[in-house]
């Protein structure tokens, strides 16, 4: 069964989660899509089921992975790879360009039960960045491989590549035209072409559109994982928290699986991912408590943005401090649940 849950139940001041009966079900899976200036008297009816169809997609083949007895590490390379293909989101097809008209994407993953992780960043021709970081994890004693280098590793490896056009979409370019048209030293972020800075001060006109997912496996592995094109507009190779671990990307048996989307800024300053970890490890906080502090805290600082957090028992929170989130959920018995707005 599916469900669209327009409103979300309030936890705090300025987070929400995805339902208010979140605490007394088991989830075994939960993607992200981004957080931002989501909201409903903006969003067309068709733009609104295009998003509902493809998060429902990812949460239904990363279900069906664990459904079957596999690992929760496949299922979020499985869910990732959905939303990577698909151009609603900035992974994959349909990343942002930089100020350069390049695609540079950047993507990582764990796992829990050994803390094995690895990640790639600036690559431009790998078709599926999340398979390049989990093939560095496996197949390399490295974690993190950069541009080129990433890029003849996935090809040594058998990974599929790809042609940089591949990347384009038109919507995305025109969002770089109109950055490059209102300020060219300024980042924007995602879907709108709007700038990261106004007057100053962050606008709140943007969009976060980096994707991730976490899950719970039937032998009580967790593994989490993140993929995104960064800013429009980015210069002198930025990198975000995505391809971090411990910033946009953190997974621990024994705490949590942890994928974020916003700032990434000022997710790599607070150590985001894993901050949350350790707050649920050193004080016994929840899921929801321990997103909830680190949010704040990265609010005071001006950031902005959304994480989903799932526990070895099953117990998630997807909070964030933007007007809305693309997310959903799915139960140990199948249920899934979509939401985009507050």
């Amino acid at each position: 069964m599916i469900r669209f849950i327009q409103t979300a139940a309030i936890i705090c001041t300025c987070f929400y989660t995805i339902g208010a009966e979140a605490q007394s079900k088991k989830y075994i899976l939960a993607v992200h899509g981004g957080a931002g200036t989501i909201l409903k008297s903006s969003m067309s009816p068709e733009k609104e089921q295009a998003y509902i169809q493809a998060i429902t997609r990812a949460l239904t083949a990363g279900y069906a992975v664990l459904k079957e007895g596999g690992s929760s590490l496949d299922a979020v390379e499985t869910s990732v790879k959905i939303m990577e293909d698909d151009s609603l989101f900035n992974a994959g097809k349909g990343a942002v360009f930089t100020h350069e008209g390049r695609n540079e994407l950047d993507a990582s993953i764990m796992e829990g039960r050994t803390l094995q992780a690895g990640s790639v960043a600036g690559v431009t021709i790998i078709k599926n960045p999340i398979s390049a970081a989990r093939t560095v994890m496996e197949q390399s004693p490295h974690v993190m491989l950069a541009g080129q280098g990433a890029e003849d590793f996935a090809r040594e490896r058998g990974l599929t590549m790809v042609d940089p056009r591949y990347f384009r979409t038109e919507g995305r370019w025109q969002g770089l035209q109109r950055a490059l048209k209102e300020d060219s030293v300024k980042a924007v972020l995602d879907h709108d072409g709007k700038t990261l800075w106004k007057d100053g001060t962050v606008n709140a006109d943007y969009k976060f559109g980096t994707v991730g997912c976490v899950a719970l496996d039937k032998s009580g592995n967790l593994a989490a994982a993140t993929s995104t094109g960064g800013v429009t507009n980015k210069k002198y190779g930025r990198i975000g928290d995505s391809p971090i671990i411990g910033a946009g990307t953190y997974c621990d048996n024994n705490t949590a699986a942890v994928s974020c989307t916003g700032w990434g800024e000022f997710f790599i300053r607070t150590a985001a991912a894993k901050t949350i970890a350790d707050l649920m490890e050193y004080k016994n906080y929840s899921p929801a408590k321990a997103s909830a502090e680190v949010l704040n805290k990265l609010k005071k600082m001006g950031g902005s943005g959304g994480v989903i957090v799932l526990d070895r028992k099953g117990n998630m929170a997807m909070l964030f401090n933007t007007e809305g989130m693309y997310r959903g959920a799915v139960t140990e018995d199948g249920e899934i649940e979509v939401s985009l707005y507050r």
